[in-house]
């Protein structure tokens, strides 16, 4: 590990100064990253340290910043949509899960930053370096397809947000295209250090929690309704699709790929341990206030829901799109419109997700790709494959607003298909001594998150039956569903027997020659 950049008078480089190498890049490996990491530097300690120093305000400063990063994919239009979805249908009785979902959520980035911190190197690399050529590629293929499903719901809901606050005056494709900017807004910040981005994402993440409270207030839930529906456990056949899309929403796939590189934006030095162990304290911490905030506001979205809408006609029509003027019809203007803070929490949820997506669309590319491209470059292509299929959505859909809550809540049910593709991989990697040394996770957390994984499936093979038996028809078209069903249980079943039963030896032999051989 290189030593700390200095300045002119040989002292230390400030966090901030030292954070200005850092962002789009993809972190190398660290015996040849240097500079391009944002050090939080403390006190020296020696190679053979295994005890974490005593907690410290001042090092807990230092370090908060990438939850705040991690915790915008909790807080995207598409979380947003299944909020207001499963308060409309529902009411209060799915809350229970969604507590539920995001204390697991908060479990798989835990252990995601884990990985990032034990190892210095992030989940796509990792997984690039330990599975064979083709897996890799299929994993890459799989991640890419979660991450642009996601970026769609993410840039369609900003681009309402911008219908909105615009009375209709802008429509949802120049929504989009004005959306799509914000990659360059992302490029001009990082010129200003690490720090200020995450300064930009906890005014973001404040400004959702002001608007939507204040929306809560208003609406004046029962909080009697609201302490049962976390506390007792409900599902019915009416709310399944719901219960599915907040699963899907809350666990986001290319979150756990993003939270594994973002930690690496601390110099910490994987060999003492003694420092891996206070940066775990402290993102552990960080991790759960923010993941609590996000709660919070995923609370306070289903909430005005539930009152205003639940058993009502409009339940089943209310989506992102149109629930501004049934929330403005419903209950007024008040000190500051309904409508107005409706626009404003979603417009802020849809530009602050879709940054972070393209920041991990280029650390999942350069991951699993290797690819040693300009920021710039990279930043442009991950854009890209969002924005053209979104711009496509936005003039086919045009004013369709119940096609495009229909779409967004597949979508939803699309992210919870992908889930086991980061999970599983995830699972297996820190699960491995060869890799993570003594931060290998033990038995018991072994079988607690290997049970996440296996219930998640088992959700996601009731989607597909329901899908198979509601939507399907016709010989030649059961007959591809069917393949495609039967090819991703198969390549489920063998990332998992690939984790169980092949030796480490094996796993990086098979894996150098795949990528040798294609290189060749």
């Amino acid at each position: 590990m290189s030593s700390p950049p200095r300045d002119n008078n040989g002292e230390a480089a400030t966090v901030d100064e030292a954070a200005d190498h850092l962002l789009c890049d993809p972190p190398s490996p660290p015996s040849s990253r240097g500079g391009d990491m944002l050090p939080v530097y403390v006190e020296a300690a020696d190679d053979g340290d295994v005890v974490a120093p005593p907690f410290s305000w001042k090092k807990m400063w230092q370090f908060t910043g990438p939850g705040l990063l991690m915790s915008v994919a909790f807080l995207d239009p598409g979380n947003i949509e299944g909020d207001l979805q499963a308060g409309a249908i529902g009411g209060y009785s799915l809350l229970w899960l969604m507590m539920w979902a995001t204390a697991v959520g908060l479990l798989i980035q835990l252990l995601s930053a884990r990985l990032g911190v034990a190892t210095g190197r992030h989940l796509a690399e990792l997984c690039r370096e330990e599975y064979p050529y083709w897996a890799g590629i299929l994993l890459w293929v799989m991640t890419e397809v979660a991450l642009i499903g996601a970026d769609i719901q993410e840039v369609i809901g900003s681009a309402i947000a911008i219908r909105i606050l615009s009375h209709g005056v802008l429509p949802l494709w120049a929504g989009v295209l004005i959306t799509a900017c914000d990659c360059f807004f992302f490029l001009f910040l990082e010129n200003y250090g690490v720090r200020k981005i995450e300064a930009v994402f906890a005014v973001f993440i404040s400004m959702m929690a002001l608007a939507f409270a204040w929306m809560f207030v208003d609406t004046k839930p029962s909080g009697k309704e609201l302490v049962l529906g976390l506390l007792i456990p409900k599902l019915s056949s009416k709310t399944i699709q719901q219960a599915v899309g907040i699963v899907g929403c809350v666990i986001t796939p290319y979150n756990v790929f993003l939270h594994s590189a973002l930690v690496q934006s601390r110099n910490i030095n994987p060999k003492k341990i003694g420092r891996v162990k206070e940066a775990l304290k402290y993102y552990s911490i960080e991790s759960s206030v923010a993941l609590l905030v996000s709660f919070a506001i995923n609370l306070f979205v289903t909430s005005v829901f539930a009152v205003g809408f639940y058993g009502s006609k409009h339940a089943n029509s209310v989506g992102l799109a149109n629930a501004g003027e049934y929330l403005q019809e419903k209950y007024g203007g008040g000190l500051f419109p309904i409508y107005y803070l409706w626009g404003i929490g979603l417009l802020v949820a849809g530009q602050s997700s879709t940054i972070t997506g393209t920041y991990a669309g280029q650390f999942i590319m350069g991951g699993f790709l290797d690819l040693q491209l300009k920021k710039w470059l990279r930043s442009l292509i991950s854009r890209s494959c969002a924005i053209v299929p979104t711009v496509i959505v936005a003039l086919v859909f045009k004013r369709s607003e119940a096609t495009l809550d229909a779409l967004n809540e597949w979508l939803n049910v699309l992210q919870s298909m992908q889930i086991p593709f980061s999970l599983i991989p995830l699972f297996t990697l820190v699960s491995k001594e060869q890799i993570m040394g003594v931060f290998k996770i033990g038995p018991a957390l072994e079988r607690v998150v290997w049970t996440v994984t296996a219930l998640v499936m088992v959700i996601n093979g009731y989607v597909l039956l329901d899908f198979f038996r509601s939507k399907i028809n016709g010989f030649m078209l059961s007959f591809l569903v069917c393949t495609a069903i039967a090819a991703y249980t198969a390549f489920i079943l063998y990332l998992i027997s690939f984790g169980v039963a092949r030796p480490y030896s094996w796993f990086r032999l098979t894996r150098s020659e795949g990528y040798e051989h294609a290189k060749n």
